[in-house]
């Protein structure tokens, strides 16, 4: 979410330099982990900023507001090798965001002590009940702390960087928080901060649970995640041709890749780092989904499923089924009614509803 529709975060995070208690570098680049677009970044001059964004929409924003994104050609090309970054230790400041997910964020910590030049600053900010205090207190211990702010419920802390202070054992222990390993008995692989990571999610397992076996022809999974739903498509349904997977988070689309590698000799496969909401490039026989409800924030944000749902009408050939999961209180049916022909709840359990629309 934008600084301009409320990101106090990102506000926060620049509070320490508008307040004359840190001093922007004169030279050398500065990256800005898990970036976002507002207008804090335009308050002042912020020569050598070079943001980095692996959520698309985030991405997207930056660079309409010309921003240099850094790796977004690469992420894309790569299908989310979010990593492929150049993390030497020369840069006099680093600012970040951490995630919510407290092994991402400790990598991100890592990251961002390990890209610090000598004397070089780190700078974090979160949301008071987003886990600002555990975020403090994990880079005190990674790296010491010089300083923090509070504002706007949201708290501002960063750390000095050098050998004496640096915890270097928890610096390599924290870095590998973040890496891809096997779940669910090695069928999957997944990592920290990507949706439902460590598990199936019920939402998903339920919709797979009832896709019949005759769905056929091209195919797409729209917010694939790690690939959960694509996999079980594919094993159910012998009469897919192809499969586009769709994902705006870079680290899960590179999961993806992996977990449908299986499948890659049977059939075209597709991977896309895309906003759904902005509409789909091509046309399908078969649409499945579990859309998001949320941003990356706690609010609900029914208008993303709502998105989601237009852009497979627009996308489905006539005929074409689109097989839909939701949680059963979220206001979907008047778009579907809106956009297809026929609507039907298949199944509602555990709090979710089951849904096909066929196109007109």
């Amino acid at each position: 979410m934008a600084a301009d529709r409320g990101d106090a975060a990102l506000e926060v995070l620049f509070l320490p330099f508008a307040t004359g208690a840190l001093a922007w570098p004169r030279a050398g680049g500065v990256p800005f982990l898990r970036a976002r677009d507002g207008w804090p970044l335009r308050e002042a001059a912020r020569p050598g900023l070079i943001c980095e964004q692996s959520f698309r929409p985030e991405a997207d924003a930056l660079a309409r507001s010309g921003w240099r994104v850094r790796d977004a050609e690469t992420v894309d090309a790569e299908a989310g090798d979010a990593e492929a970054v150049d993390d030497a230790a020369s840069h006099p400041l680093v600012l970040l965001l951490p995630p919510r997910q407290r092994d991402e964020a400790r990598a991100l910590f890592a990251r961002a002590v390990a890209s610090c030049a000598p004397g070089g600053v780190v700078v974090a900010c979160m949301p008071n009940d987003e886990g600002a205090k555990s975020g403090e207190a994990d880079l005190k211990a990674l790296a010491g702390l010089s300083g923090s702010l509070s504002k706007h419920h949201c708290r501002v802390f960063w750390a000095t960087v050098g050998a004496s202070t640096t915890d270097a054992a928890l610096l390599a222990g924290w870095r590998a928080l973040d890496a891809p390993r096997p779940i669910l008995d090695g069928r999957f692989v997944s990592r920290p901060g990507v949706f439902a990571w460590d598990r199936i999610d019920a939402a998903s397992a339920l919709l797979a649970a009832h896709l019949p076996d005759d769905l056929h022809g091209r195919a797409a999974d729209l917010g694939c995640g790690y690939g959960y739903l694509s996999v079980e498509l594919l094993r159910r349904c012998p009469g897919i041709v192809s499969l586009d997977l769709y994902e705006a988070e870079a680290r899960a689309l590179a999961l993806a890749k992996r977990n449908l590698d299986a499948f890659a000799a049977r059939l075209p496969l597709g991977f896309h780092w895309h906003d759904v909401a902005a509409g789909l490039p091509q046309r399908y026989d078969v649409i499945v989904t579990n859309p998001p409800f949320h941003a990356q924030g706690r609010a609900e944000r029914p208008d993303i499923g709502r998105a989601f749902i237009a852009a497979a009408a627009d996308a489905l050939h006539p005929g074409g089924r689109l097989w839909l999961v939701a949680n059963r209180h979220l206001p979907y049916e008047q778009v579907l009614d809106a956009r297809f022909g026929t609507v039907r709840t298949v199944a509602q359990a555990e709090g979710f509803k089951i849904i096909e629309a066929v196109n007109a």
